[in-house]
């Protein structure tokens, strides 16, 4: 009996390949996003959230279930474009627009009610962090922002939610302690992104525009609020103290 590759030519094997890879990537992707959320939350989630020392902030439950309701509405999206169910998946889409808005609002508020809560409860001060979470909800938001103004445009449409899920993933890669003390939570988070990358350039041939320009600007944007975090120059250090005062 002839093995599989006399029997089917490799380009023949490789086209497969991609339409399967076309089929299942986000789908495969939004399962992905959960693996890293449920594996990088496990770690802190019971001291810092269920049987903390020193109970939580209420707002932070929200919070936490907010972010946890995005991804399985990610997930959820992804399987109704799987299955072809596009008219249930564009209704549920303004579901998604209105949970993504809130994230950005909670977002924001949390990080600052966490601010001042870790600076008199826990006694530990960072104001300059705000960077990362205010960097976070920027880049999620505007990834979300365009992707429901290009709701039509089904190309650049699920590349941005892409982006805009992969932009919450540095929360739960910065559980883990090495990758926090060395700031690479964010250089993990473009790793993912760069699976996106890897994809078009397999089935189609080519970096989609939506790649092209959100990376290196969501690369510059990293560094900047690593930059603020890390060095804290004198505005940046003021500019905290007053919104955490």
């Amino acid at each position: 009996m002839a093995s599989l590759s006399q029997t089917v030519p490799g380009s023949k094997l490789a086209t497969r390949r991609n339409a399967v890879l076309d089929e299942y990537f986000y789908f495969g992707m939004s399962l992905v996003f959960a693996a890293i959320v449920a594996i990088g939350f496990s770690r802190t989630v019971n001291q810092n959230l269920f049987h903390p020392a020193i109970p939580r902030p209420w707002l932070l439950w929200v919070h936490a279930m907010a972010f946890a309701s995005w991804v399985a509405f990610y997930i959820l999206q992804s399987a109704l474009v799987r299955s072809q169910n596009v008219w249930l998946h564009r209704k549920l889409g303004w579901f998604g627009a209105g949970l993504g808005a809130l994230m950005v609002l909670l977002g924001f508020t949390v990080a600052v009610i966490m601010g001042r809560f870790d600076a008199v409860q826990l006694h530990f001060n960072d104001p300059t962090f705000l960077s990362i979470p205010f960097y976070d909800m920027l880049a999620f938001g505007a990834c979300l922002a365009l992707a429901i103004s290009w709701r039509r445009k089904p190309e650049l449409h699920r590349r941005l939610l892409f982006l805009a899920t992969c932009c919450l993933l540095d929360a739960p890669f910065g559980r883990f302690d090495f990758l926090f003390n060395h700031f690479l939570f964010f250089p993990c988070l473009d790793v993912v992104i760069l699976l996106g990358v890897v994809r078009d350039l397999l089935v189609d041939r080519r970096v989609n525009v939506v790649y092209r320009y959100a990376l290196p600007l969501m690369i510059a944007g990293q560094t900047f609020a690593v930059y603020l975090w890390h060095w804290s120059p004198g505005w940046w250090l003021r500019t905290t103290h007053a919104i955490l005062s």
